[in-house]
């Protein structure tokens, strides 16, 4: 294809989206109007569903088809790092030489990890009534673990970080996800309904039904993936060198 027609072909189709873009500009309520319907049933939702955090309910509750999809493009992202990044032939491991680090450093990086592991959790396990949820839980968790590779050494890391491990849980919690939402159809509901489980005292650890079941299985997800993709760059970036090196 000549750059002629790839030019064209990106033409017409940033001329499409453009086009679309605008009409939907053009539908939206007024700046600062007091007509939010969607926003108005979202929150009216989460309320009936004994969610307090509104963002989790539409997230796990009331779009958690969408939310696999998001899912799912992780989950596919970190497949493709593990294919593309896997060492070759012409490559071998050479491990690393610790590295001098300064004693200021050291200490905030050990101290502050374990407060941010239990912040990473706690993110997680109370995503259906502040902000926050599985998705930031998993992040804040995943890099937590790599204040240790800042404290101490890359050796100190790969102690505590099992890739392989990582990678199954990365892959269970895709599949809890996905159980989760069969088990509502096996019900006699639907794929992701949320009227598996009572949805509890409004507030409280056990409200919202199965969202709280599936912000853990999003939490899980997320924070392995995490661990492995910064495993896979880190390796490439640290260990792995060509043969001829």
């Amino acid at each position: 294809m000549s750059r002629r027609v790839r030019l064209w072909i990106l033409g017409v189709g940033g001329g499409g989206l453009a086009a679309l873009l605008v009409a939907a500009c053009l539908r939206m309520p007024d700046f600062g109007g007091d007509r939010h319907p969607y926003g108005d049933r979202a929150v009216r939702t989460s309320l009936a569903q004994r969610t307090a955090n509104t963002v989790s309910s539409v997230n796990f509750d009331q779009r958690a088809f969408d939310t696999m999809g998001e899912m799912a493009i992780l989950f596919a992202a970190v497949l493709g790092t593990v294919v593309l990044l896997r060492q070759t032939r012409d490559e071998h491991r050479a491990q690393p030489a610790p590295a001098h680090v300064a004693p200021q450093v050291r200490r905030y990086a050990l101290l502050t990890l374990p407060v941010a592991l239990l912040t990473g959790l706690y993110v997680i396990a109370h995503g259906q009534l502040s902000a926050g949820g599985g998705f930031q839980g998993g992040v804040v968790a995943a890099t937590a673990l790599h204040l240790l590779y800042l404290g101490a050494d890359y050796g100190a890391l790969e102690r505590i970080r099992p890739v392989g491990l990582y990678e199954v849980g990365d892959a269970l919690g895709v599949s809890a996800y996905l159980v989760l939402g069969l088990a509502g159809v096996l019900a006699g509901t639907a794929f992701l309904a949320n009227t598996l489980l009572p949805h509890g005292t409004f507030n409280t650890l056990s409200s919202g039904g199965a969202v709280p079941l599936l912000n853990a299985a999003i939490g899980m997800e997320v924070a392995c993936a995490a661990v492995v993709l910064l495993a896979r760059f880190l390796d490439q970036a640290v260990e792995i060198e060509e043969s001829g090196k």
